[in-house]
């Protein structure tokens, strides 16, 4: 069952059509993305003229205003045409559509970004630090601000910046030393001691520029301290990271539709007609559609419960089932579009091994699977 069945307004299927026009491109540009490990800076200078960077700003600053529904449709489009593109850019539209749905931020300070992202620009949180973990899991940063007048003079280095090569400005979280807390900085790329250093050589999203962000003695303007969360991890679980998971989907749909194609074509002389008709070929084909479809009613079933204001405030653990649920059936789909194409699908120019390289990525984007497991035994022990 594709997508398709989930799309529910004009706006979003004009969109996905709008999407459409960049598609071959952009599928083009995807096997080089991978093998050179370069940014898709070409892609994005297409999403940006299309609009797709302020799909999730408010239509009063200028965006579209996409819900975290409407915005899964079209990642889960765009992450089919290239993992490393949908990735990257669903930092920017994921942060936006969480900074405005819930104002973390003065008024004046909204107003003033909102025009930023009606212009193009591009934003991600940068957390992640080698020395203490994935930040889900409770480490304090080692990223430093001190106040300095009316300035903050932050030290320190993230790593897993995806699309810092491409970004206009960072969310950078850092220990606060004169008020001994977290606070998150809006930093310019533009700004003095900031600088991107190539890190990132890993075997699946090649092409997301998740390099290191280094900040040597960066000064920003005190209004620049933007958000004291009320936790301590410095990251937060919410809705809009749904997109996450709705990336890994298309991937597997892209997979899932090769093997088909591959299925309907491919005519060995051992055979009559095509392997489409062979039963476990056909097998493979059912058990991938019905993998999808599952996961496309867990992912779309609780974005619509997250758009519900009253059925929001119920949600307890269902989006991190929904992570774990789509990216785990993303990687089983992809498994085996890769079995019914056999030892072809592992030639460096077929998409399917690089899909399969992909789709393990899921796995290390948050919530992990064990923290998953782990909430939901001990909700469950709470409620007996």
């Amino acid at each position: 069952m594709s997508k398709e069945l989930f799309i529910q307004t004009d706006e979003q299927q004009q969109w996905l059509k709008k999407l459409e026009t960049i598609s071959e491109s952009v599928k083009v540009n995807a096997q080089q993305t991978d093998e050179q490990a370069t940014f898709p800076f070409e892609n994005f200078r297409k999403l940006r003229e299309i609009g797709y960077t302020k799909i999730t700003l408010p239509k009063e600053y200028g965006g579209d205003g996409f819900t975290v529904y409407d915005a899964l449709l079209l990642q889960e489009t765009l992450a089919s045409y290239c993992g490393s593109t949908g990735l990257a850019v669903s930092w920017t539209i994921q942060n936006v559509g969480e900074i405005f749905e819930n104002r973390y931020w003065d008024e004046q300070k909204l107003d003033w970004f909102g025009k930023q992202v009606a212009n193009g620009a591009t934003v991600n949180r940068a957390v992640s630090e080698f020395a203490m973990g994935s930040p889900v899991r409770g480490g304090r940063p080692g990223t430093s601000a001190k106040r300095d007048g009316d300035y903050y003079v932050i030290n320190g280095r993230k790593n897993y910046t995806s699309g810092a090569p491409d970004l206009d400005y960072f969310l950078v979280s850092a220990w606060i030393e004169d008020e001994g807390q977290l606070g998150f900085f809006l930093v310019p790329k533009t700004a003095e001691g900031v600088s991107v250093e190539n890190t990132w050589d890993v075997a699946s999203m090649r092409g997301t520029g998740s390099d290191d962000l280094v900040l040597d003695n960066v000064r920003v303007d005190k209004t620049n301290l933007v958000e004291l969360p009320n936790y301590s991890t410095g990251f937060k679980l919410n809705g809009w990271l749904l997109l996450i998971p709705a990336t890994y989907l298309g991937i597997a749909q892209a997979a899932r539709d090769y093997a088909v194609n591959f299925a309907n074509s491919h005519s060995p002389n051992s055979i009559q007609g095509t392997i489409a008709q062979l039963p476990n070929v056909q097998t493979l084909i059912g058990e991938m559609d019905l993998a999808l479809t599952r996961a496309r009613f867990t992912l779309y079933g609780v974005a619509g419960l997250y758009n519900d204001p009253i059925k929001k405030a119920t949600l307890v653990n269902e989006i991190n089932i929904a992570k774990h649920v789509v990216t785990n059936t993303a990687i089983e789909v992809v498994d085996k579009a890769m079995r019914l194409v056999g030892a072809k699908s592992l030639q460096r120019s077929n998409p399917l091994q690089r899909y399969y390289r992909d789709v393990r990525a899921g796995l290390h984007n948050p919530p992990m699977d064990d923290i998953t497991i782990k909430r939901l035994a001990e909700t469950a022990i709470e409620k007996a």
